[in-house]
């Protein structure tokens, strides 16, 4: 069962081959055995929903039946959301994310919530307060971060399909890392309502699946406005109806910038090419073209990244809910219990935050940041002036060995530009390296253009020579 993708294992529930108590059963088996670390709770009402799915037969969406696993950071009723924190250790929401509403609504059933870098901070998933996530092709490596739980499960087969949220390549990280495809949509459309914030303006909720048609199938369910967040936007137009239309014609670039062998390993670079070539073959026009300000992205990202987070965390005072140290006069319940409660990597953010939205600092730093960031975002409009989408590497390297933290951060080149300039973009698996690691190849286009990027990425997976029943 661990084979079938979501859209595939929807058909046979359809077709009463298999119920959906049985694959909810199978995926919360998995779960509650927590192989790779990937997993921090499981909703105990799972099995009892996917009965009642049975009984009712009420198959209102492509992948009605079918179970999902969710990140940490996004709010499940009566499930305990942690953002893999120990601050927040034991927050049970009293209501439900957005997009947990509408999952829940097309008959999908929720069986776990999936470990993460600590509120969502981290290209490693080791920041975790739970432990680091275990790579399921060679456990000695990370599974990417920060949704690398979410990744994982869908690699080991453990969970049909998940969701994860992207920041800075939060999704497609521990996609290419652990061989699976991960679609961060354009910022805006789908809510982020009920997604516990790291940089607000950055955040966007994303999906891990085996396949780019389950992609499709899931981002159709999750996406368009939503009152309850002003910056989400109507998205009517249908991902999975514009599958399968011909790349012939489109005009891709491939961004030179991400193909300096002296910081992209050689397999990489190799599997790069190698997906150019089909795009070719498809009759897609492919050429080099530049990117301007790559080199400045990481401290752009670091700057705002830490700067929002700073405010966005100062909510987690243990006062009215969280963990608490009981230390004495408020200050001091504050100073210790977050103190204990976040752990480094967060503290060092929020540190940073601080100081560059500090007076004195906040014109020299942040506000240069956000002049840049404009730039970033320029940059990106001009070329989409000429390509119908762009080409590169989702990673430099393949996933790194455990604490082993250094240069992590130059992974971040890759994919944090879209999420400053607020773009669609997808990492699909395609080949693996010389130690028969997965390398993800990723797909970028203009905002808002998320179907054309999901269709140009199902004709590269279509020819990628993929292993999971289709």
């Amino acid at each position: 069962m661990e084979k079938l993708t979501a859209l595939k294992l929807a058909q046979k529930i359809k077709n009463a081959s298999i119920t959906s108590k049985s694959a909810t059963e199978f995926s919360y088996s998995k779960a509650k055995e927590n192989k790779y670390n990937a997993f921090t709770g499981l909703n105990e009402n799972a099995i009892k929903q996917a009965k009642d799915f049975d009984k009712k037969q009420n198959f209102n969406s492509l992948l009605s039946g079918v179970p999902i696993s969710i990140k940490d950071n996004i709010c499940t009723k009566g499930i305990t959301t942690t953002a893999a924190s120990n601050i927040i250790k034991d927050f049970v929401p009293t209501y439900n994310a957005t997009v947990i509403d509408k999952l829940i609504s097309s008959g999908m059933i929720i069986t776990a919530k999936n470990n993460m870098d600590e509120f969502a901070m981290g290209s490693t998933n080791e920041t975790s307060a739970f432990g680091p996530v275990l790579n399921p092709h060679n456990e000695s490596c990370v599974a990417g971060g920060s949704s690398g739980g979410s990744a994982a499960t869908v690699s080991a087969g453990m969970s049909f399909c998940a969701l994860g949220s992207d920041t800075g390549g939060s999704v497609r990280l521990p996609a290419s890392y652990c061989g699976v495809v991960g679609f961060k949509p354009t910022y805006g459309a789908v809510s982020r309502f009920g997604l516990i914030a790291f940089a607000s303006s950055l955040d966007q909720i994303g999906t891990l699946t085996k396949t780019v048609k389950d992609t499709a199938a899931l981002f159709d369910i999750i996406k368009g406005k939503d009152e309850k967040d002003a910056t989400s936007v109507d998205f009517t137009k249908s991902a999975v109806d514009n599958l399968g239309k011909p790349v012939k014609g489109k005009k891709i670039g491939i961004i030179k910038e991400f193909l300096d062998e002296k910081t992209v390993s050689e397999d990489v670079i190799s599997a790069v090419k190698n997906a150019v070539s089909v795009l070719k073959e498809q009759g897609a026009q492919v050429e080099y073209t530049n990117l301007p300000y790559t080199d400045l992205t990481v401290p752009v990202y670091y700057i705002i990244t830490s700067a929002e987070a700073s405010s966005n965390l100062a909510r987690f005072d243990s006062v009215r809910y969280g963990v608490r140290k009981h230390s004495g006069d408020t200050d001091s319940i504050y100073r210790d219990s977050r103190s204990s409660g976040f752990g480094d990597e967060v503290k060092k953010r929020i540190i940073l935050g601080t100081y560059v939205l500090s007076s004195g600092f906040y014109d020299a730093y942040y506000l240069k940041a956000l002049k840049v960031r404009r730039l970033i975002k320029t940059s990106y409009t001009q070329l989409f002036k000429k390509y119908d989408a762009l080409i590169c590497p989702t990673a430099p390297t393949t996933a790194p060995p455990l604490n082993n933290m250094k240069n992590i951060d130059k992974a971040d080149i890759f994919t944090a530009g879209v999420n400053l300039a607020g773009l669609p973009a997808i990492s699909v698996p395609f080949g693996k390296d010389r130690y028969n690691m997965p390398i993800g190849v990723q797909i970028i286009a203009d905002s808002f253009c998320d179907c054309e990027c999901l269709s140009i990425a199902d004709t590269l997976q279509e020819h990628s020579g993929g292993s999971y029943e289709l």
